[in-house]
């Protein structure tokens, strides 16, 4: 845990520069394995008697620094990284759970992670309920006797609603489940999930924590506050029959769930991230407060332009006062309200296909976050997978356009949309 600020830690956090011979930059440790002293040092290090390195899918110098800088960022005790976002939330969810558990979550979710949640779990026996998050007392009245987490998006992906996280984190707390929190869209630099109550915190380093668009990369950010003892969970507190006998929250404490993705998630699955993916993110992440910032005034700016269009028919930015978030929004996005904005055409969905279509310097494809602003059209996209309600649910639209604010001039901005528009 750091006592430092925001803009010091993600610059100088986990990176001692007497341990790497006096790099100002953090090293690019692009190694698969590591040498051991002797055979008494390799079966300490096995047998968690000793930290260090064994092998790069379980650990790595580099990925280690971006670990600490993470965890220093949100406020947790330890941090994950992983071979995507994707790979961070099935590698998270498949070591905290198993078959027979059940998962309430929100319904306004990345395509992708729902689907995950919707279809895929569920063939290994792990369900979902989906409920409307705007609603904190609906979570608790989903939970089950099997319920054994809650999820949600602290700014949904696309639907851009704004949760009261610390009404759910009650009903989490009620039910003695996990709330997991992917923080993604709004960032560390915006919003801290675990100030509100979450225990666990997700983002895909992909998107503006990376910020160029180069490196896939994930990460769980552990809060070290959730009570594992509390007997719904005796993977923690009973002898872990892969490990050695190994008690997780005997021997690791409020570390425990850090060590459990670690030592069975990286291990058994293997989603680990390239070290330079992870040097890469680093660089990202030195800047990411000031860019956000960047982001998300250009966001607002251009939201406020588009209301005043005559082709448009609504548009939906948490940061303007027509927002139905808007209120939350200044509680827990006083900071900015990150670079999505979403809009609707009145010529409905071929217009927003054409428009999409029609842009120059908003290029058309499936990401967000990056300093190039970015459009995408959810419902014959990354949303295409989910029934007609389900993408409703989601906030996909059929006419719904989704921006990626990025760090361009302004006024090309707008001139790329108009010109879009006009045709």
């Amino acid at each position: 845990m750091s006592d430092q600020k925001f803009s010091t830690n993600a610059l100088h956090a986990g990176h001692d520069t007497t341990q790497t011979g006096g790099t100002r930059a953090v090293p690019i440790y692009q190694t698969s394995s590591y040498v051991f002293n002797d055979t008494e040092h390799a079966a300490n290090l096995f047998a968690l008697k000793e930290l260090g390195f064994i092998y790069t899918r379980l650990n790595n110098p580099t990925n280690q620094i971006l670990q600490d800088r993470l965890a220093a960022v949100e406020g947790g005790v330890g941090a994950v990284v992983f071979a995507s976002g994707t790979s961070a939330i099935a590698t998270g969810l498949m070591t905290l759970l198993k078959a027979g558990d059940h998962i309430v979550a929100s319904s306004s979710l990345y395509g992708g992670t729902f689907t995950l949640l919707n279809v895929t779990l569920p063939r290994l026996g792990i369900t979902t309920t989906f409920v409307d998050a705007s609603n904190p007392e609906s979570f608790g009245k989903a939970v089950q006797d099997n319920t054994r987490a809650f999820f949600v998006e602290s700014l949904g992906n696309p639907k851009l609603d704004v949760l009261d996280l610390k009404a759910i984190s009650k009903q989490a707390k009620a039910a003695q489940v996990p709330f997991i929190v992917d923080n993604t869209v709004a960032s560390p630099a915006l919003l801290n999930p675990i100030e509100h109550g979450a225990n666990l915190v997700i983002h895909s380093l992909t998107k503006y924590i990376g910020g160029q668009g180069t490196s896939l990369g994930g990460a769980i950010i552990d809060a070290g506050t959730f009570d594992w003892t509390n007997g719904k969970f005796p993977e923690f507190t009973e002898p872990s029959a892969g490990y050695h006998g190994l008690v997780y929250s005997e021997a690791l404490g409020a570390a425990a769930f850090t060590f459990k993705l670690i030592l069975e998630g990286l291990r058994d699955f293997g989603g680990a991230l390239s070290p330079y993916n992870a040097f890469q993110i680093i660089q990202g992440l030195e800047t990411l407060n000031v860019r956000i910032k960047q982001h998300s005034a250009n966001a607002l700016e251009l939201a406020t332009w588009l209301e005043g269009r005559e082709e448009v028919a609504w548009v939906n930015y948490p940061g303007l006062k027509s927002s139905k978030y808007y209120d939350l929004a200044k509680e827990y996005l006083p900071k900015g309200q990150s670079g999505l904005v979403t809009f609707g055409l009145k010529g409905g969905f071929e217009a927003a296909k054409k428009v999409t279509d029609a842009t120059k310097v908003f290029s058309l494809l499936a990401n967000i976050g990056d300093t190039k602003s970015l459009i995408i059209h959810p419902a014959s996209t990354t949303h295409q997978q989910l029934t007609a309600e389900q993408q409703i649910d989601a906030g996909v639209g059929a006419d719904l356009i989704r921006l990626s604010v990025g760090l361009e001039d302004i006024a090309d901005l707008k001139a790329d949309l108009e010109q879009a528009f006009a045709q």
